[in-house]
C-alpha cells in the first residue's frame, strides 16, 4: 500500500517545483493579470497557473496506473481512469483557450462552452460510466437506463464544469474550494468502496494544497479557467464513477445558489452579461458591494460580514465562503 502514496507525492512535488518557475516565467514575459479586489487593480499576478496543477495531476494519476500495473499486476479501473483523464484534458484545453481570449474580451461564449463541455463528456458516455439506477427524493429508486449515459452524463459534465467557474475571482477561493470539496469526495469514495477513485481525487488535492499557498491573498498566481474547468470535471467524474451523485449534489449547493444569483443578475441588470463577482476595494484594502443588490455569494458575503465588522477584506470573504462550503460538506457527511 505504501507504493500508492507515490502518485499523491508526485502531484505535490511537481507543483512545488514547477509553480515558482511558472510564476517567474510569467513575470519575465509579461503574462500577468489584474488583481481586481486590490486598489488600482494592479496587473502583477501570474496568469493561468492551473497549467502546472493540471500537468501535475495527470502525471500523478498516470503514475498510479503504472504502479498498479507493474507492481500489483492489476489494471481493473484503467478504462474508467483514462476516460476521466481524457474528459479533464479536453475541458482543461477549453479553459486554456478561454484564458488566452481573456475575460475582459468576453472569452468563449457560454453557449460555446456548453457545447465543448458536452463534447468533453463523450469518454464517460462511451464507457457507460456509473450506474443508471439512482435514489431520488420522494421517488425512491429510479433506473434511467440508456438515458443516464446519453443525456444525464453530458448534462452533468456541462453543468458542473460551467457552474464551478461562476464562484471565482477572489485570491485563494477556487483552489481552496477545490481542496475542501475534493478532499470530502475522496473520503466518500473511500468509504463507499472506491479507494482507487479516492486516490485520484487526492492527487488533485495534493496539487491544490501547494497552489493555494501561492494563490491565497495576496496572490502571486491565478488559476485561470484551465484549473476551474479541470476541478469541475473531476468533481462530476468522481460523482459519476463512484455512484454518489446525491452526496455530490448536496456539496455542490453553494454553486447552484451562485448560478441562480448570477442568472438573476443577468436578467435584472439587462447587460447581456453575467454580473462579476468582485468587490469594490478602497484605500484601506476593504471591499464594498459592487451592486445595490446581491448577484452572487461573494456579494452576499461582503453584505453579511459588513453587519458584524466595519472593514471586510478579501480574506474575510474567502474564509466565510469556506465556512458555507463546510456546512454543506457536513450535510453530505450525514448522508453517508
Amino acid at each position: 500500500m505504501t507504493w500508492l502514496f507515490i502518485p499523491i507525492l508526485i502531484s505535490f512535488l511537481l507543483v512545488l517545483l514547477g509553480l515558482p518557475l511558472w510564476i517567474k516565467t510569467c513575470r519575465n514575459i509579461g503574462l500577468l493579470w489584474e488583481d481586481m479586489n486590490k486598489i488600482g487593480h494592479p496587473k502583477n499576478v501570474a496568469a493561468s497557473g492551473g497549467v502546472v496543477v493540471v500537468i501535475a495531476f495527470i502525471v500523478g494519476v498516470l503514475s498510479y496506473v503504472a504502479i498498479t500495473s507493474f507492481v500489483y499486476g492489476a489494471s481493473g479501473y484503467s478504462l474508467q481512469i483514462f476516460a476521466m483523464v481524457s474528459m479533464i484534458l479536453v475541458l482543461a484545453l477549453i479553459g486554456l483557450v478561454d484564458d488566452l481570449l481573456g475575460w475582459r474580451h468576453g472569452g468563449l461564449s457560454w453557449k460555446l462552452r456548453l457545447v465543448f463541455a458536452l463534447v468533453a463528456s463523450i469518454p464517460l458516455v462511451v464507457i457507460k460510466a456509473g450506474t443508471s439506477a439512482m435514489i431520488l427524493p420522494f421517488l425512491g429508486a429510479v433506473d434511467f437506463g440508456v438515458f443516464y449515459a446519453l443525456v444525464l452524463i453530458p448534462l452533468g459534465v456541462a453543468g458542473v464544469t460551467t457552474v464551478y467557474n461562476f464562484l471565482a475571482g477572489f485570491n485563494g477561493l477556487e483552489s481552496g474550494q477545490g481542496i475542501l470539496v475534493l478532499s470530502f469526495l475522496s473520503y466518500v469514495a473511500y468509504a463507499t468502496g472506491s479507494s482507487w477513485l479516492a486516490l485520484i481525487g487526492l492527487c488533485m488535492v495534493a496539487a491544490l494544497l501547494v497552489f493555494f499557498l501561492y494563490n491565497k491573498s495576496p496572490a502571486k498566481v491565478f488559476p485561470g479557467d484551465i484549473m476551474t474547468y479541470a476541478i469541475g470535471a473531476l468533481i462530476v467524474g468522481m460523482a459519476i464513477l463512484g455512484n454518489f451523485e446525491r452526496i455530490a449534489a448536496v456539496v455542490f449547493v453553494p454553486y447552484l445558489i451562485e448560478m441562480v444569483l448570477k442568472v438573476r443578475g443577468k436578467i435584472k441588470l439587462k447587460t447581456g452579461k453575467f454580473p462579476h463577482s468582485f468587490g469594490i476595494p478602497d484605500k484601506d484594502g476593504n471591499l464594498k458591494m459592487p451592486y445595490k443588490k446581491i448577484y452572487g455569494l461573494t456579494h452576499f458575503s461582503i453584505w453579511f460580514l459588513h453587519k458584524f465588522k466595519k472593514g471586510v477584506t478579501e480574506k474575510d470573504v474567502v474564509y466565510f465562503l469556506f465556512i458555507i462550503q463546510i456546512i454543506f460538506i457536513f450535510i453530505g457527511f450525514l448522508m453517508l
